[in-house]
């Protein structure tokens, strides 16, 4: 069910505290925490403590939550220093855009420089 943690989903374990992870922030209603395989020397990703799908799920169901997510990102980046610099938020949203957690996340990318389109 959307919203309630579920047994075979990777984010949900970070959450719980059964999966370890590097968290650098904690909110009641999110987590962040460096990714493990990271495109930017700052790449950090930020999460609803909740579990919905993708970005778009979460928006509709909790806005306030995914709202939540932005902030935390801003402050990530201001925890990172790269708000000066400049950084990329981006949620991917189903396999053609390259999402492979399917619990909604937004990705902190920062430290370099970002092109556009990305490569």
């Amino acid at each position: 069910m959307a919203g309630e943690p579920q047994p075979d989903c990777l984010f949900c374990k970070i959450v719980s505290g059964e999966v370890p992870a590097t968290i650098v922030r904690e909110t009641g209603t999110t987590v962040a925490f460096r990714d493990i395989n990271p495109q930017a020397p700052t790449h950090i990703l930020v999460i609803p403590r909740v579990h919905h799908r993708d970005a778009a799920a979460l928006a509709a169901a909790e806005p306030q939550i995914a709202a939540d997510i932005l902030l935390e990102a801003e402050r990530v980046a201001a925890d990172e220093k790269i708000t000066d610099t400049g950084y990329r938020v981006v949620f991917n949203t189903g396999t053609g855009a390259g999402q492979t957690v399917f619990h909604a996340h937004a990705h902190v990318l920062g430290g370099r420089g970002m092109q556009w389109p990305p490569g």
